[in-house]
């Protein structure tokens, strides 16, 4: 994992700050999965989501790939390593190590597709959706009481 070391408040020692994914990587990542099909890439705060059809299958972060764990993932791949591709994260497959074997990982990002669930189809920006709205049920005559007056 790459990160830049840098002078913390008040003089503390160095502070870890990952360093975002090169585009030189990600066109490297998309090289190798282009037998998948379907793949599509978009920037995320300086790192990327990899899809597929749609699907978001995997992370790239600190120029290191990050796959969805499915079991049908973690089959393909026998025994693998996790780790978080970003702080705070669930852990996902690490499979940086396999970036030159392009057959195992069309193999993964295809086996991942299959095992996540269908993408959701997002709204319309302008449209909103209102409320249908239902009238409460009208209380018995006897049950309404008016207020009396003195």
């Amino acid at each position: 994992m790459l990160v830049s070391l840098t002078r913390g408040a008040l003089g503390h020692p160095a502070t870890r700050i990952p360093m975002a994914t090169d585009a030189g990587f990600i066109e490297y990542v998309c090289d190798q999965l282009r037998d998948a099909g379907g793949i599509t890439v978009k920037k995320m705060f300086g790192e990327y989501g990899v899809y597929r059809h749609g699907k978001i299958v995997a992370l790239a972060c600190d120029n290191q790939l990050f796959v969805k764990p499915t079991p049908a993932g973690e089959a393909v791949l026998g025994t693998p390593t996790y780790g978080p591709p970003y702080p705070g994260a669930k852990p996902y497959l690490n499979v940086s190590d396999l970036l030159d074997d392009a057959a195992t990982l069309v193999r993964l990002i295809v086996a991942t597709d299959a095992a996540l669930p269908a993408a959701k189809k997002k709204r319309s920006p302008g449209k909103k959706v209102a409320a249908k709205k239902t009238a409460a049920p009208k209380k018995p005559a006897a049950a309404r009481k008016s207020p009396k007056r003195r």
